[in-house]
């Protein structure tokens, strides 16, 4: 049992180091071929924080866990939403100051739906996944020809470049830490839960949600502390997109997932409605205080309490 708990902690570690040292590198690298800001905020950073949601996801779908990696990226949402979200808030008020956060927050819900029905169908199917990531690229090339604009603070941070070996070293590092750190996390997962009798699902909503959710956790606390907690909403949004129609997609384009009965009755409903009532939220009070932060990290945390 506790090599299976120290397993779980290196594969933990591996993916939020792996995913950092591969947004760097990517972004250098990025840089290099003169791609803008903008682009390399939607495209690079995006895909890199996903990463480990992605490999955790593939590797668990190949290995025969279809439950862990729709989990990990149903389970990724509810917790970005709720925890992430919650804990930015509780240490700095989130307002919505995005420009575009109403299309980007429909987009989110669009997805959220599309997950919704993907449960009721019972399976993400090659066609389907490649239809989902359809939509993603034509959102991505959509948001692009609509937001040219000045660059923001964050975005100017986005602008790094690399000497070529380190931006290599930093690249290929990041991807051998993620995709070891994926196999070890998913191999400790799933002795854990058939050691407890948890079910793979289970596992999956909770300790590899939050755990491949580790990333834009890091960033939107960061964020929050230096007193620009509206980042912590662009992130969340943008990564609850990516999850569904990115992580979620691809995987199925390589093998198909199956839907299991119970997220698709209640963890992936219980998800639609978190989604709606952030965009409520949003749309009616314009901010999120530290009071209902705190509520949010009250309401995940009987969640994840009831799951287990």
């Amino acid at each position: 049992m506790l090599f299976n708990l120290l397993m779980l902690a290196g594969g933990l570690a591996l993916l939020t180091l792996g995913a950092d040292f591969l947004v760097r590198g990517a972004i250098s690298f990025a840089n290099r071929l003169g791609m803008p800001p903008l682009l390399i905020g939607l495209t690079v950073v995006g895909f890199g924080t996903s990463m480990p949601e992605l490999l955790v996801s593939l590797q668990a779908a190949l290995a025969g866990s279809p439950a862990i990696a729709v989990g990990n990226v149903v389970g990724s949402n509810t917790a970005n939403i709720l925890l992430i979200l919650g804990v930015s808030a509780a240490i700095s008020p989130i307002a919505a100051r995005i420009p575009n956060l109403k299309r980007d927050m429909t987009m989110m819900l669009a997805a959220a739906l599309i997950m919704l029905g993907l449960g009721y169908w019972g399976i993400v199917s090659f066609w389907l996944g490649l239809a989902m990531f359809a939509l993603l690229a034509a959102y991505l090339a959509w948001v692009t020809r609509t937001d040219r604009r000045c660059l923001t603070t964050e975005e100017a941070e986005l602008v790094v470049k690399l000497k070529g070996w380190k931006e290599a070293l930093y690249i290929v590092g990041g991807l051998a830490g993620l995709i070891f750190g994926a196999s070890l996390l998913i191999d400790a997962a799933t002795a854990i839960a058939r050691e407890f009798g948890i079910s793979e699902a289970v596992i999956g909503l909770t300790i590899v949600a939050v755990g491949t959710s580790l990333p834009e956790l890091a960033t939107s606390v960061v964020a929050a502390f230096r007193r620009h907690a509206d980042i912590a909403l662009g992130n969340v949004i943008g990564s609850n997109i990516f999850n569904i129609l990115g992580i979620l997609s691809l995987t199925a384009i390589v093998v198909p997932v199956p839907v299991e009965t119970s997220m698709a009755t209640f963890d992936i409903p219980f998800m639609v409605v978190t989604s709606l009532a952030l965009i409520a939220l949003i749309l009616v009070a314009g901010r999120i205080s530290r009071i209902v932060g705190l509520a949010m990290v009250a309401v995940y945390t009987g969640y994840v309490t009831w799951l287990l």
